[in-house]
């Protein structure tokens, strides 16, 4: 996936969005799913979307992935802004297209689901409290605090190891990296470097995390998907794979605050501040 924003596949997204739905602005609150293949589960998830949640409107935007079914239309039909990639690229990549997309249209916090259905909307007042109250800038669920419903112990096991290897990496404990379910101030995805195709969780948060934005986990719920089937793979070459993207993130992150406080000659507790304080402000 390109790093640079636009590419060729982001450019003709944004033009037949714009030519569907013109110059307009989202409500202050954006829920974002981004959607492959996903006609069967998709439906139920949308009618469940409410619109507004802790006194703001909510909006949802579907972007979709390439699909080859009819997961555009089932969006569009449900009542979703729908942004369509003409090419499959992976989620990261339809998600850095929506965290754009709901900066450029003037929303204020973007929240993240999937499109099959095992996270609870109902759950999202909890998700943007702290975020309206100023307590946090990114807000994630955890099923460690919580509950899930996913029997696999390999997966269940490969949560806690994930968990504990990020905590040490960047000192913040975190009980769950791979939630789906989170809210965000807008500006906040969209100030990381994102180039996952499909591990882009880990890389966010590991991202968050290395500059300094003020981080929460909250209590949540996980189902078991609605309808399809999931597009992670194999658990032991999934595993392999995100271990890779949480190392090489940090690695990244750390040579960039090196850098900028080589350039600048401030403290790295000063580098790492910056952002939380833009956030606030």
């Amino acid at each position: 996936m390109s790093t640079t924003f636009p590419d060729e596949v982001d450019e003709q997204a944004l033009a037949e969005y714009t030519a569907r739905y013109g110059d307009h602005n989202f409500a202050p609150v954006v829920v974002l799913i981004a959607a492959y293949n996903e006609e069967d589960a998709l439906p139920a998830v949308l009618d469940g979307m409410p619109t507004s949640s802790c006194g703001l409107g909510v909006d949802t935007l579907v972007v979709v992935d390439g699909a080859t079914d009819a997961t555009a239309e089932v969006a569009r039909r449900h009542g979703a802004y729908t942004c369509t990639a003409p090419r499959n690229r992976g989620q990261g990549a339809a998600l850095r297209l929506g965290y754009r997309l709901a900066a450029q249209q003037g929303a204020r916090y973007v929240v993240t689901t999937d499109a099959d259905g095992q996270y609870e909307i109902g759950e999202l007042p909890t998700l943007l409290r702290p975020l309206i109250d100023d307590e946090a800038d990114f807000v994630t669920g955890s099923r460690r605090l919580g509950s899930s419903e996913n029997p696999q112990l390999l997966r269940r096991v490969g949560t806690y190891v994930f968990a504990w290897l990020v905590s040490a990496l960047t000192g913040q404990r975190i009980t769950d990296t791979s939630f789906g379910f989170r809210a965000m101030r807008v500006e906040v995805p969209n100030s990381v470097r994102l180039e996952q195709q499909q591990y882009q969780s880990s890389e966010l948060l590991v991202g968050v995390l290395a500059r300094g934005y003020r981080v929460r986990e909250c209590a949540m719920t996980m189902r078991q998907r609605l309808a399809g089937f999931s597009k992670k793979g194999n658990n032991v070459l999934y595993g392999y794979r995100y271990t890779r993207v949480v190392l090489g993130t940090w690695l990244r992150e750390r040579k960039a605050r090196r850098m900028d406080r080589s350039s600048t000659g401030s403290s790295v507790d000063e580098q790492l501040s910056e952002p939380a304080r833009a956030a606030r402000d």
